[in-house]
């Protein structure tokens, strides 16, 4: 396609030079180049076929008039190929070849007068018959061929692209449509148990007893709010099919001791210790890190609420490691195995051992999980070419480890 593009787009500058090398040789083979008039005859012709791109009519006038003169065929070729290519119309289609006719009529005319080797060539029937077809119809006909080419070739183009459009708005639609469907079940189901164990915090902290007990509703009640919020932009994040929705500041290391000020204030014992020089190393590297402490420590609460916790920070030349292990036992059997699609078996402990909590009667109530915190932190550091390993430790407790490269935050 390419390459016929080139040929058409050359075919002008080629034709300018051809039709005047051609047409300064005079039928007769006699008085050609060395004649002033057949050079600047040709000359003209060869600038006429060079523009006939952007306007053929100049060059049908002047073929017709030097084919009378001095039977000069090639800019009459020429002109019959780009009306081919050009006219549309049965009206201009027929001046044109009436145009023609009449130019060979002329020239039968002069060539009786004349005589000689001109009569032969442009009066007698086969002759004129033979000049007509090679110089008007077959050019005539070859345009028309290369015009219909041209007109089925843009068709397809347009048909193509008319259907990668509706291809790709298809696609947005039900992209579209399935945001919003979960958009509506993420706010039905989620948000809705949301609100409600915020609105339950409030009220145990206005009825709690004691002051502890009220310190630790209000805490679970700022946590149910800001869960609502980030909800709240989740939601509008996967509702806005246009524009994105204002999102407040992603969590860096700056916030890590507000996280662990919450677990401490639920009970968990943890403890912070940053290794090497702290350094800006980009929201990109400092929110994944954030989020395997997140991770990590909602793992702690659920497993193992009673064990001490350490959360280390390596600031390393190229990389950031980021280390949570508690000394304390998992509940729950934990192997070192893995499973079938690939998640650690401890990550099915999250589904499976979950955290025992009592109630105010003694029973006992579970902590859900959905098996996929550790699997889904392990695909958002690979993202940025790092490793996330999570396993039991040999002496006890558990361990998880993130090594972030550093390059990640250019």
């Amino acid at each position: 396609m390419q390459v016929s593009r080139r040929i058409e787009g050359s075919l002008p500058v080629l034709l300018g030079p051809a039709v005047f090398v051609v047409s300064a040789v005079p039928f007769d083979q006699t008085d050609g180049m060395t004649s002033p008039v057949f050079v600047a005859t040709a000359a003209a012709a060869g600038v006429a076929a060079w523009w006939a791109r952007r306007s053929w009519w100049p060059l049908a006038v002047l073929g017709a008039v030097f084919y009378v003169w001095l039977v000069m065929w090639p800019p009459l070729m020429v002109a019959s190929y780009y009306a081919g290519t050009t006219l549309r119309g049965t009206r201009g289609i027929a001046s044109y070849l009436g145009g023609t006719a009449v130019a060979l009529g002329a020239a039968v005319v002069v060539g009786d007068l004349i005589g000689g080797r001109r009569e032969m060539v442009t009066a007698t029937p086969a002759n004129v018959a033979l000049m007509a077809m090679a110089l008007v119809g077959l050019p005539f006909v070859f345009g028309l061929w290369t015009r219909a080419r041209r007109d089925v070739l843009a068709a397809a183009r347009e048909r193509a692209d008319r259907l990668e459009r509706e291809q790709v708005m298809r696609a947005e639609q039900a992209r579209a449509q399935e945001r919003a469907r979960i958009a509506r079940e993420m706010h039905d189901v989620v948000a809705h148990r949301v609100s409600l164990m915020v609105l339950h915090a409030g009220a145990l902290e206005v009825r709690a007893a004691d002051e502890p007990t009220a310190r630790t509703a209000s805490m679970i009640g700022d946590i149910g709010r800001e869960a609502l919020a980030n909800l709240r932009e989740l939601l509008g994040v996967l509702r806005s099919n246009q524009q994105p929705a204002e999102l407040s500041p992603q969590p860096t290391l700056a916030d890590l001791d507000r996280l662990l000020d919450q677990s401490r204030a639920l009970g968990i014992s943890v403890r912070r210790h940053d290794h090497g020089r702290p350094r800006a190393l980009g929201s990109t590297v400092e929110r994944t890190a954030y989020r395997v402490v997140q991770e990590a420590l909602t793992n702690v609460h659920k497993h193992a609420r009673d064990a001490h916790t350490d959360v280390h920070v390596r600031f390393l030349n190229d990389t950031l490691q980021v280390e949570v292990l508690n000394r304390g036992t998992v509940d729950g059997p934990v192997a070192d195995r893995s499973l079938p699609d690939g998640r650690d078996a401890t990550l099915s402990n999250e589904r499976g051992a979950e955290r025992a909590l009592s109630d105010e009667s003694g029973a006992e109530r579970a902590l859900p999980g959905a098996g996929w915190g550790l699997a889904g932190l392990r695909e958002r550091v690979e993202l940025l070419g790092g490793s996330l390993a999570a396993g039991p430790r040999r002496e006890g407790g558990y361990r998880v480890t993130a090594d972030i490269p550093v390059r990640a935050a250019a």
